[in-house]
This record gives structure tokens, sequence and C-alpha cells, in this order.
């Protein structure tokens, strides 16, 4: 059994004797090997004295009816087999690369960690370190992210964690800070957590590929301050199968604007969590996704859950999500759009969309408002569909071969969300990659 006690003077003790009655909890807490000291250890013994509270979600609880926790509750992830190759997605862009293999940083395949306007150090070394900057964000968001729902897993993840990235961006960054992770043991259970800070008028880039682990919980922090302007762009590493939840928790400011994109093609099991708080006057907040699934090789289940809550006056947000489905995949998308009292002139869109393309897959969507401003804008919509019989008959009647006009008529479909991708050379990565995918696939 693993040492599970945090190295706190306050902290609680968990294992077998501290939670009797929840044995999930307690498998799952005796198999982690804990980080100790350091910064962030408040926030660790915090979070053990939350989860203990909260438990671990089960197949009941409403926000996961449609995805069912087992996978993410069981002590140990099974081994999955798995192709170790590099990802060759924004390879021909200049970056700053941040390599994490199984989970834990790879300086010697990293670049420099410096750069004009910018900070950044691992969260193991700032632990080992003591006192940073970060002890004021680590576990702070997430914990405000835990009301009205209850977010066991990301809980789990501030506790657990065990290296990531903490970046504090004072200036307008000029190239993207790249995260890559690599995967070397089959049976790699990876918790990761990263913190952002843009200071006033800052604006960075943060991109992340790569095939993370058999079982991984990702969670970042991101706090954009005043008139800065954060872009984050996510591709989940294609044909691996892998269970996977990621946790996206970001507080918004005045004038800011917070853009996040995630393209996430096949896998076996995913849930990616985006919670955010606007919480200055005329901020701007996006979240949007392209997913494709693929039944065919191996279970494909993703689910999409998002929480915006506008807290400030004239705020517009975003949700825009798009999944394409065949050959048995599932998709699921659960948004809400809470409007907080005196939140006027509110504008708060959302969207999510499935496209079918056979009778076996599935589609469902949960869309909420919640509006407690009366001079507000706020929409929804969703809506699961086949391809556009009239559209496939105009291609094929101009010489289109079929399984070419399947692929345009799906990048069409995908069209909404690639466009919140502000840089034209990372849109066009990403539809690169969704081409080559279509294309292998069209005739399957």
């Amino acid at each position: 059994m693993a040492d599970t006690a945090v190295l706190a003077s306050t902290a609680p003790a968990v294992g077998g004797k501290s939670r009797p009655g929840d044995a999930a909890l307690v498998a799952r807490l005796d198999a982690l090997d804990l980080p100790r000291g350091g910064f962030s250890a408040a926030a660790r013994a915090d979070a053990v004295a939350r989860l203990e509270a909260m438990g671990l979600p089960g197949a009941r609880d409403e926000y996961w009816r449609y995805t069912d926790p087992a996978p993410f509750n069981a002590p140990v992830p099974e081994a999955l087999a798995y192709t170790a190759r590099e990802s060759s997605l924004f390879g021909e862009i200049d970056r700053l690369k941040l390599v994490f293999v199984d989970g834990r940083f790879d300086a010697a395949a990293s670049d420099e960690l410096a750069g004009e306007g910018i900070e950044i150090q691992t969260l193991a070394a700032a632990d080992a370190a003591g006192d940073h900057w970060a002890a004021d964000l680590y576990g702070k968001l997430e914990a405000a992210g835990q009301k009205p729902v209850k977010r066991p897993f990301a809980v789990l993840n501030t506790l657990a964690a065990t290296d990531g990235a903490l970046i504090r961006v004072t200036g307008k960054v000029s190239r993207p800070v790249h995260i890559l992770y690599r995967r070397d043991a089959q049976d790699a259970d990876v918790t990761v957590h990263h913190v952002v800070r843009l200071e006033e008028g800052a604006e960075l880039t943060l991109l992340e590929t790569g095939g993370i682990g058999a079982r991984s919980n990702v969670a970042m922090e991101v706090e954009v301050g005043r008139e800065a302007r954060f872009h984050h762009i996510a591709s989940k590493r294609a044909d691996d199968a892998k269970v996977g939840i990621g946790h996206v928790f970001a507080r918004v400011g005045e004038g800011a604007l917070f853009k996040s994109f995630t393209l996430a093609v096949n896998g076996s099991m995913m849930r990616n969590e985006g919670v955010i708080e606007i919480a200055g006057n005329d901020a701007v907040a996006h979240i949007a996704a392209a997913v494709l699934g693929d039944g065919s090789e191996g279970r494909f289940h993703h689910d999409d859950t998002v929480f915006i809550t506008h807290a400030a006056e004239r705020c517009e947000s975003r949700q825009v999500y798009k999944k394409v489905l065949k050959n048995g995949a599932h998709g699921i998308f659960q948004g809400k759009i809470l409007v907080k009292p005196g939140a006027q002139k509110t504008d708060g869109y959302q969207i999510s969309q499935g496209l079918l393309l056979d009778e076996g897959s599935q589609f469902l969507a949960k869309p909420e408002l919640e509006i407690y401003a009366d001079d507000v804008k706020c929409s929804h919509g969703s809506t699961t569909g086949a391809l556009d019989e009239t559209a496939m008959f105009y291609l094929r009647s101009r010489g289109v071969p079929k399984e070419q006009a399947v692929v345009l008529l799906v990048l069409s479909f995908l069209a909404d969300a690639l466009e919140e991708i502000e840089d034209d050379r990372l849109r066009g990565d990403i539809l690169g990659r969704l081409d080559e995918w279509l294309t292998s696939r069209a005739a399957a």
C-alpha cells in the first residue's frame, strides 16, 4: 500500500482508517503515492477534506448520468496498448516546448524554461523549493468551481498531482507554449496540474498535444487578468486506447479574453469539463470542440460538460460543440449558462450538434440556461442528424467521389468550432489533421 499521508502538520490522514464507509474512495486513495510538502501542502490538505466529504461519483449522480465513472473510480487503470510515436501537430510552428513523460517533466526533451514576458517552472520543482506565486491559485479556482456542481475528480487532481507547468505571463508572448505529453508505460496513471496566470494586458497561446497515459486526470487553472488575452488549443491523441478526464477552471477579468478549443479524435473514454467564471465587466469567454469518433477501432465515448457563470456586466460567452460519430460511437454534451443577478447586458450563446454517420451511433445533449438578470440575450440549441442528402447529391452530381464528398461535408459541419481558433497557422494545422483522418476513414 502506498504511503498516502500529506506532509503538513494540519493535514488530515487518508487511507483505509479515515473513511471506512466509502470503500471505493479508500481504495482509490490507498493506491496513490501523494506528493509531500511544499507550497501546495495546504491546498492538498484542504482537498483531502473536501474529497472525503463529497466522495467519488456514482452512475446515478446527475452530471454522470450519461458517463459511467467506474473507470475513473478504479484504484488502478487497465493496461492499454498504445503506439509510441511523436505527435507531429504544430511541429512546424516556432514554439516553446515543455515535455511530460508519463506525467513527469522531462527537462532533456524540453526547451529552456525562459522567454520574454513569461516565467515558467514545474510544479514538482516549485514544491521542492517552497514559496511560489502559484500558492495563491493552486486549488483555489478548482475549489471555487465546485459550486453548485461537485467535481470530485478535480479535487482528486489537486490532491494527487505529481507535476505540471506553472506559467506566469507578464507581457505579450510572441510564440506559443506547447505542452507535449508522451507515454512510456502501458499502465501509466497520470495526474497533472497546470496553473496559468496572465497579468494585466498580457497575452499567451498555450498548446497541448500528445498521448498522456492509459488513464489521465489533467487540470488547468487559469486566471486571466484585466485586458489580458488567453488562447488555449488542445489536441487529444488519436488512435490510442485510453481513459481520460480533463478540467479547465478559468476566471476572466475585466475586458479580458479567454478562448479554449479542443480537438478530440478517437480514444476510448474521455470526459472534458470546462468551468468558467466571467468575473469582470466587458469580458469574453469562448469554449469549443471538434470531436470525431469511430467505434470500429474500439469503444468511443466522449463527454463534454461545460458550466459558464456570468457574474459581471456586458460580457459575452460562446459554447460551440460539434461531434461526428460513426460505427457505434457515443458523444455527450452537457452545457450550462448561469447569469447571476446584476449581470446585465449578458450575451450568452450555446450550440451543440451531433452528426451521425450511421444508425448505431448516439449523441446525447443536455443544454441549460439559468438567468437571474432581466436585460440579457441568451440562447441555446442542439441538433442531431445525418449528412445532408441534398448537399451530398449536389456534390456527387458534379463529379465529386462519395468519399471526398463525405470529407467536405464533415469539414463544413465542423467549421463553426474551428473558427474559434484565431491563429491561421494553428487552424491550418488542425484542418490538415482532420482532413487526413477523415480521408483515411471515409470509405469505412
